[in-house]
């Protein structure tokens, strides 16, 4: 018990060795090449096949261990909850070479398709000078300039033509259950959660974490975003049907029951850091100078990256809310001023 918050699992299981969380629902961890090291997958039996929710990256390994678990079993259908490539990454495997159905979101099955596309053997200009405008660090910004940078189709298994929409609010049967489609926001645009009818069973991909925070980072596809508020806004709606007794299952950590009190404090502390930001904002800061007072820890190269894309959410937000302002300077920064 931490708080509110209860784990029926008090470790993980191995990589690739699924675990039984309900009946007929299998628990099954994919390991990541980066510091956060697994994504979480679920396995669901029933008489129509059986249906897996996320995949994991498009690799050898990932798909080594995917042949390992399933056996004889066959894939009928996959649900990507979002359309980030350690969800989405095997989907099109799935689908090309067996003949699975993929279920998706038109924003997570549009995202796919579209980010597939475009390749970069060296980040482009819009990229660079959203950067600099984001306040990078500068030797962190000349080791990019010729690096190739991480393309989504490095990670990511083409997606044939075809898919089954989701929308929110509708009702799904998968596997033996029915289950009701509640969206999210912020980490990635209408990004699927389902929570079983009549039931006890809320799988969360990475709108709902336990014990960390999804990334709420804005990228140069859309450099004015608010994914700090569009996340808060969702969390506020999913309070409404969550209670207590529901088991959630997460795309990253652990299981976990005590899902109001959980919520709220992912709203508390998104909320707490925009007011310590917003006092330091006293002064003009880029994002890359907000690290010490969002984080209040070193952040290292590995995740330097979302470190800033998120930093600059959080400050867009207090410009969107009319709590800071805005200012571009002669060589392309952003510097941020509580208002």
């Amino acid at each position: 018990m931490t708080g509110g918050i209860s784990y029926p699992w008090d470790s993980p299981p191995e990589f690739g060795v699924p675990v039984q969380v309900a009946e007929g629902i299998e628990w099954v961890r994919i390991p990541l090449p980066m510091k956060l090291d697994h994504v979480n997958c679920y396995l669901l039996d029933g008489p129509d096949g059986v249906t897996l929710i996320d995949t994991g990256l498009n690799t050898r390994k990932t798909r080594d261990i995917w042949s390992n678990v399933l056996g004889d079993r066959q894939v009928q259908k996959v649900l990507i909850t979002h359309h980030h490539p350690d969800h989405v990454g095997l989907a099109g495997w799935f689908q090309t070479e067996f003949g699975a159905e993929l279920l998706s979101s038109r924003t997570s099955w549009l995202m796919t398709r579209m980010l597939q596309l475009d390749e970069q053997p060296l980040p482009v200009p819009e990229t660079l000078a959203f950067w600099r405008a984001a306040g990078m660090d500068a030797e962190i910004y000349a080791e990019r300039l010729t690096e190739r940078p991480l393309n989504y189709c490095d990670a990511v298994w083409p997606l044939p033509l075809g898919y089954r929409r989701v929308v929110d609010g509708s009702v799904l049967e998968l596997g033996s259950r029915r289950w009701r489609v509640r969206f999210g926001a912020g980490h990635a645009p209408d990004h699927i959660t389902l929570w079983e009818e009549g039931g006890d069973l809320v799988i969360g991909g990475d709108q709902i974490l336990a014990s960390i925070s999804p990334n709420l980072g804005v990228y140069p596809t859309e450099p004015e975003a608010d994914p700090v508020g569009d996340w808060i806004m969702a969390c506020e709606k999913l309070l409404l049907p969550a209670e207590d007794r529901h088991l959630v299952l997460p795309g990253h950590k652990l299981p976990f029951t005590g899902l109001p009190f959980r919520l709220r404090q992912l709203i508390d502390n998104h909320h707490s850091a925009l007011e310590r930001l917003h006092g330091a904002l006293a002064e003009p800061l880029t994002a890359g100078q907000c690290f010490g007072v969002l984080y209040g820890r070193r952040i290292g190269k590995g995740e330097y990256g979302l470190a800033l894309v998120e930093a600059l959410g959080h400050c867009l937000h207090l410009m969107h809310e009319g709590r800071a302002t805005r200012e571009i300077t002669e060589d392309g920064l952003w510097l941020f001023r509580a208002a």
